[in-house]
């Protein structure tokens, strides 16, 4: 009988996305899968806790290689927030696109609520982190809470946008995705334009001035 053969972390990620590929279904157990890719069992825990855990970082691995290949661009480094976010958005989605039928199989066809899939959790630290290092421009407001609460809800609102993307991804039939595309383009520019400062200083402003004319006038 043949040696079980040691596994690196890379090929049990290969792996697991081609049982599943081959299967249209995740293996019923670790036991089974180790098997079927012939290590040992063992070799699995070395790396991961779970299934769980394995498709959480094979989806937090599509951002990092996106990011990764976006770092290399010295054009990139240049562009404004609004550009970095749409390369990032393009890029990441031609590396969803590559492995569609696999997404497909993990995300369930978006059939469950995308918000409530644990398997996201990873993907959702790492583009929270990155939509704060963009460093868009906010209103200014000296209050520390009130300033923290406005870059927690541009993450949050961000995150919301990035899963509606997903969701309308898994059921674009477009030819390569070019539905995708065109709105990848409105949603982020629409969300800036939302987020442009000028007219809702003025506002604030009014409403400050009108607010001093009332208490004044008592």
């Amino acid at each position: 009988m043949a040696k079980n053969k040691k596994i690196s972390h890379s090929e049990i990620i290969s792996s697991y996305m081609n049982f599943v590929l081959e299967n249209n279904t995740p293996p019923k157990s670790v036991y089974a899968f180790a098997k079927a890719a012939n290590f040992e069992e063992s070799e699995f825990y070395n790396y991961f806790g779970s299934f769980e855990g394995i498709e959480k970082e094979i989806l937090n691995t599509f951002f990092n290689n996106t990011l990764e290949t976006l770092n290399k661009s010295e054009e990139y480094l240049t562009f404004d927030s609004r550009s970095k976010l749409l390369s990032f958005y393009f890029t990441f989605f031609e590396n969803f696109s590559a492995n569609r039928s696999y997404l497909l199989l993990v995300l369930n066809n978006g059939s469950i609520n995308l918000q409530k899939l644990r398997t996201l959790n990873i993907l959702k630290n790492s583009f929270t982190k990155f939509i704060s290092e963009l460093n868009i421009d906010t209103l200014d407001f000296k209050e520390q809470k009130i300033s923290k609460f406005q870059d927690k809800a541009i993450e949050e609102s961000a995150w919301m946008q990035f899963l509606i993307t997903i969701k309308f991804w898994i059921n674009d039939n477009s030819a390569s995705f070019e539905k995708t595309d065109i709105f990848i383009e409105k949603a982020v520019n629409t969300s800036f334009d939302l987020l442009n400062t000028a007219p809702l200083k003025s506002v604030i402003d009014l409403g400050k001035f009108l607010y001093k004319e009332k208490m004044n006038s008592n």
